[in-house]
């Protein structure tokens, strides 16, 4: 006798039980959609009537013989006319009109009869809803107690059908789950020994298969081998970057496809060989394993310039360095984006710089008198234009020095500077603005300082560009300090004013390009400023920070060496 499979016994149990669900869903939605029917029925052959018998009452009650209340009046009627659905209400419905169109036409003595009638056809309604409410009990009454009958036997069968039927699946799961936990503490004789003629009998040749096929691979040293070493080929060949990898011995232990295609050299040149050998024959190979420096590389293939970034990493295994890699992340997409970016910059800064010149010469043509005396009003517009165009000046030089930043063509004029003439130099610089917010400058500079190495130019640009935003961000009629420090081997520059601070979240990026703290009030800007002059004063060997609490101000400094 050919046995049910697994399968077959579980659809036909699921089968039985929907079907019993199926059943009394069937038999629920058939009664509840009769009570509805029945329900909707009062509602609208009787409610309503009732309602609109109260309408016309009201109006009755309240009669001011105006167009509302005969408007109101006249549609209650008109659709108690179109509801009439119970004996005898046609008969108070007709007389109803008759005696409303005497009593429009001045017969007051209908309203007596109108009154009757109206409460006529309420009477009738209200008999016709609780008769039909008790119809509608009964069928909802009958409908629970079959539901009931139905529902207690489906859930008896339920409850046989729950208790017998997990006996067919748990007890083999149960042995399955057991052997599978002797498997994966590698015991791999476990067996499975039930057999059945369904799935789990399947299943457990299955099982048994595989933990043999197991047992004969655990004890093979050469499929151990040749697992491991096919892992690793599938790890390094889907890496998309060139990758090499050394053991800590600086062996060659690998080299991938982009890898060898760059170093432009055969795999048994590389592979196993160490790596200052292969390196004495390859400019790149040498530049990779000697090299620390992050900068990007470039390298030609095929006729075209590629960028790539170098990065590497240890090899970790049980908490011991065996090795390492190098990885070139090619970078060119972002270069060549990066490129243009600074190429657009410069561009539009430079073809902004003519005509904005241009505008600033008119503007002194302006202020000569021979060009005709202004009034005062037009001296304030010009005044007001003349901000404008300087301060559009200065945010496209900012612009020109950041594109020249992001090319990497900073020409410095590194010399030996007193440390004097930088500060004269940038107090000159903003005098007029200082003024202008009746901001006072106080320095402190050591007598005699010895001088500074570096690039007076930049090096001033800088501390105007500090003192500029000290001033800006200052209250009016407060002071500014402008301070020179000996440090031995470097020189410390410091602009301090008594503004709004900086919140500590804010610190660290104040000099990252294009980034200005919100809600500041001193002013719209590029938010180069501050990125430019890191950038000024690291190339030439210095260092630049801030220190500063909300409401206790800011401390502007950077440092360049001593000549």
């Amino acid at each position: 006798m050919t046995r049910l499979r697994l399968k077959t016994k579980i659809s036909a149990g699921v089968l039985f039980l929907f079907a019993m669900l199926l059943l009394v869903g069937v038999m629920g939605y058939y009664s509840l959609n009769k009570v509805n029917r029945a329900a909707a029925a009062i509602l609208e052959d009787n409610y309503e009537s009732v309602e609109y018998a109260g309408i016309m009452l009201r109006v009755v009650e309240n009669w001011t013989g105006s167009d509302s209340a005969r408007r109101q009046f006249g549609d209650a009627l008109l659709r108690q006319e179109k509801n009439v659905t119970e004996p005898g209400e046609a008969r108070y419905t007709n007389a109803l009109r008759q005696d409303y169109e005497a009593f429009l036409r001045g017969d007051s003595a209908r309203l007596p009869a109108i009154r009757a009638s109206l409460t006529g056809i309420m009477d009738v309604n209200m008999k016709a809803i609780v008769s039909k409410q008790e119809k509608t009990r009964k069928t909802a009454d009958k409908a629970l107690l079959y539901i009931a009958l139905v529902s207690g036997l489906c859930f008896l069968v339920g409850i046989v059908f729950v208790y017998n039927f997990p006996g067919y699946i748990a007890n083999p799961i149960r042995e399955l789950t057991e052997g599978i936990r002797q498997i994966a503490d590698r015991k791999y004789e476990q067996r499975l020994h039930f057999s059945s003629g369904d799935e789990f009998g399947e299943l457990a040749e299955a099982f048994n298969s595989m933990a043999r096929k197991l047992d004969e691979y655990e004890h093979s040293n050469l499929a151990r081998i040749l697992f491991e070493k096919q892992r690793a080929e599938a790890v390094i060949g889907s890496l998309k970057d060139a990758a090499i990898g050394l053991d800590n011995k600086n062996i060659i232990l690998f080299a991938n496809a982009e890898a060898l295609q760059l170093l432009n050299l055969p795999e048994s040149a590389l592979v196993g060989k160490p790596a200052d050998e292969a390196a004495s024959r390859n400019d790149l190979l040498r530049y990779l394993i000697h090299e620390k420096n992050p900068a990007p590389i470039k390298i030609v293939t095929e006729g075209k310039e590629n960028f790539f970034l170098r990065e590497s990493a240890d090899i970790v295994h049980n908490r011991e360095i065996i090795g390492h890699i190098i990885t070139l992340r090619n970078i060119t997409a972002f270069k060549e984006q990066d490129l243009a970016k600074t190429h657009f910059i410069a561009t539009i800064s430079h073809e902004l710089k003519t005509p904005l010149a241009a505008t600033d010469l008119s503007l002194k043509l302006l202020d000569d008198e021979r060009t005709g005396p202004l009034s005062g009003d037009q001296r304030e517009l010009v005044d007001s234009i003349r901000e404008d165009n300087r301060r559009m000046i200065r945010m496209v030089s900012e612009l020109l020095d950041f594109s020249k930043v992001e090319s990497g063509n900073i020409a410095l004029q590194v010399q030996a500077v007193p440390p004097a003439d930088i500060l004269r130099y940038a107090l000159e610089t903003v005098a007029r603005q200082a003024s202008g917010k009746e901001v006072d400058i106080h320095t402190d500079i050591p007598a005699d300082a010895p001088p500074v190495l570096a690039d007076a130019e930049k090096s001033a640009w800088v501390l105007v560009n500090l003192l500029t935003n000290a001033i800006r961000y200052s209250p009016p009629r407060s002071t500014v300090n402008l301070t020179v420090t000996d440090e031995g081997k470097m020189w410390l520059f410091g602009v301090r004013d008594q503004g709004k601070g900086i919140d500590a979240s804010f610190r660290e990026k104040i000099f990252e390009r294009f980034f200005r703290v919100p809600e500041a009030d001193g002013g719209k800007g590029t938010g180069l400023g501050l990125a430019i002059a890191r950038e000024f004063i690291e190339a030439q060997g210095g260092q630049i920070g801030v220190e500063s609490e909300p409401g206790k101000g800011s401390y502007f400094w950077f440092r360049l060496p001593k000549a």
